[in-house]
């Protein structure tokens, strides 16, 4: 029986630890020192003062997804993040069910046109997709019409965000633009250069209740300020 407790004990106290460690775990502070946020409506109302002073220089915010849906929080996140100091950025959700010139009029109809926004960004993955699975040509044509339309707005080149699974089934097809990789609790691969990296999924931020994305950027404070994500 003791040593039935004490196995058990011993299980609990390396469970803590391990989440613990899963919780803190970020890359290093001194290689990558610009770090930030990616949200949508999930997150809820946000304290952006208190998001701003927690070492987030940036954030990613949900706009819209397919030809209709458009996040409700959206626009709050957007005036009172700017209000706070974050330099803010807007991200599609791609569907392979709605043409890419549908979801690109979505986007465009919600998301302000400002000078110091970060490049527009388009989330490509699979999860939370529909079920077609289209192939390269389809893929690349779609997501062209909406590249187009959207770079026309916005007068810049788009950052696309792509999971691991993404990249490797459409790799070769993307467009060149720069890219913002997920790979969450370990650094992306060699397989393709990134601008943006989204290291966690169940990150703690202060002003957030809940867990959060967190990213960090490839260069420096001064490359920051420059262009970040212009390839």
């Amino acid at each position: 029986m003791r040593y039935a407790a004490w196995l058990a004990a011993t299980a609990l106290l390396v469970a803590g630890v391990a989440l613990w460690w899963f919780r803190h775990w970020q890359p290093d502070r001194a290689r990558y020192p610009v770090r930030g946020i990616d949200v949508s409506h999930h997150q809820g109302a946000i304290d952006w003062a208190r998001v701003a002073a927690d070492d987030v220089a940036f954030a990613y915010l949900k706009a819209s997804e397919g030809g209709d849906h458009r996040d409700r929080h959206f626009i709050d996140n957007w005036r009172q993040a700017r209000a706070a100091g974050v330099r803010v950025g807007a991200y599609h959700f791609f569907t392979f069910c709605r043409s890419g010139a549908e979801q690109a009029r979505n986007f465009i109809a919600v998301v302000p046109r400002a000078a110091d926004a970060l490049p527009p960004a388009v989330d490509l993955e699979f999860g939370g997709n529909c079920g077609r699975v289209p192939d390269d040509r389809a893929m690349r044509r779609e997501l062209d019409a909406y590249l187009r339309a959207v770079e026309a707005v916005y007068g810049r080149p788009a950052l696309l965000y792509v999971t691991p699974e993404f990249l490797a089934r459409y790799g070769r097809a993307l467009p060149p633009r720069a890219l913002w990789r997920r790979a969450i609790l370990r650094g992306p691969d060699a397989s393709a250069p990134w601008c943006l990296w989204q290291f966690h999924n169940r990150g703690r931020v202060d002003g957030i209740d809940g867990p959060v994305d967190l990213n960090v950027f490839e260069g420096d404070r001064a490359d920051w300020s420059r262009a970040p994500c212009r390839r």
